[in-house]
């Protein structure tokens, strides 16, 4: 009973949370009037073009991780690379980073390789997105300040938390006393087999995490990098061609409501469903994009990205159900390309 309640709370909470956001925005909008805006107002080729340079940003993402792995001496064929972020996606739709862990344990069983070592390349791949998204803020923010203001003076509570957050002294204390707590355990119990299998999964994890700094083809991961990010900006660009109302935004202006939708998305809800709307409706409120035409941009940009991701992880796990793992002594010529770790070959 007890675990069937954990069940609950972990994977229906968020769930629910979302949902609750979304009904929270859309309760004061005219659906009917929306659904009207969707029949008539769309331009829905602006829409596909969002979804297949989509699938670039994916493909792109693949190789990105393909040369981290390279490092670990993994080779996995681009199939299974694809497959794997794909189904990535699609499983993050049932619990928020569950992909993650899954993308790990997918490769790491193919190609019978380190799960922690696999897992640190993803936690340095994340880790540079993390970091993207952290200079792209900092940029938005110098750019377009009053919105920003604007946007913490509509929501004074996600301001009020965050400072909150950053100046409280239990943080920090609480930060210190885990370090301690850590340090200490470890080393009082240096010899037992719970600690030395620790010790093990750190250092594959770590491995994996410095593969970013080992490995060949550096000059392709910043590139597979900026060409990732500039995909999903322009994910979010197309779709402002889509609609009247929000045909005449800047570049400046779509970067803005990227950035606050990227902020949305980071908050432990699948797909990003409620927070990413409130986040987009807040910042087209500052451009005098209001109420139902807003409401109607936010469900189709997100919703076009919802279909998609539904969509390859169908693909992907079509694909690995058909995909039989041949032999190591038996490699295809796609497997001989992908084995040799030259970081010119891409």
């Amino acid at each position: 009973m007890k675990r069937i309640i954990r069940d609950i709370v972990k994977y229906l909470l968020p769930l629910l949370c979302g949902v609750w956001l979304f009904w929270y925005v859309y309760q004061k909008l005219d659906i009917e009037t929306i659904f009207q805006i969707l029949k008539t107002d769309v331009n829905y080729f602006w829409v596909i073009l969002s979804m297949v340079v989509a699938v670039f940003s994916h493909i792109a993402r693949a190789l990105r991780w393909r040369l981290q792995l390279r490092a670990l001496h993994i080779y996995p064929s681009m199939r299974e690379l694809v497959n794997a972020i794909f189904g990535m996606y699609a499983m993050n739709l049932l619990f928020p980073r569950l992909g993650e862990v899954w993308r790990c344990g997918y490769l790491a069983q193919r190609e019978q390789a380190s799960f922690s070592k696999v897992l640190g390349s993803v936690v340095s791949d994340r880790l540079s997105d993390t970091a993207m998204l952290a200079l792209l803020t900092l940029l938005v923010f110098f750019m377009q300040m009053r919105p920003f203001r604007q946007f913490l003076d509509e929501n004074p509570s996600i301001e009020a938390g965050v400072i909150g957050t950053l100046t409280s002294v239990w943080l920090y204390v609480g930060i210190a006393l885990c370090v301690v707590a850590v340090v200490w355990f470890f080393r009082t119990n240096s010899q037992s087999r719970f600690v030395q299998r620790i010790r093990g999964l750190m250092a594959n994890v770590w491995a994996g995490f410095a593969s970013i700094v080992t490995m060949k083809g550096k000059f392709w991961f910043i590139f597979y990098t900026l060409f990732i990010w500039f995909c999903y900006f322009m994910q979010l660009y197309l779709c402002i061609f889509a609609f009247p109302s929000t045909s005449h935004l800047t570049v400046a202006a779509v970067l803005l409501l990227y950035v606050l939708g990227s902020l949305g998305m980071g908050l432990p809800v699948q797909g990003g469903i409620g927070p990413w709307h409130l986040a987009v409706i807040a910042g087209l409120s500052y451009y005098g994009i209001t109420g139902n035409e807003a409401g109607a941009f936010a469900f189709v940009a997100h919703g076009a990205q919802m279909v998609l991701v539904v969509l390859i992880g169908i693909y992907a796990f079509i694909s690995m159900a058909c995909d039989k793992k041949k032999p190591k002594g038996e490699p295809v010529m796609e497997d001989i390309v992908t084995e040799i770790p030259e970081s010119d070959r891409l």
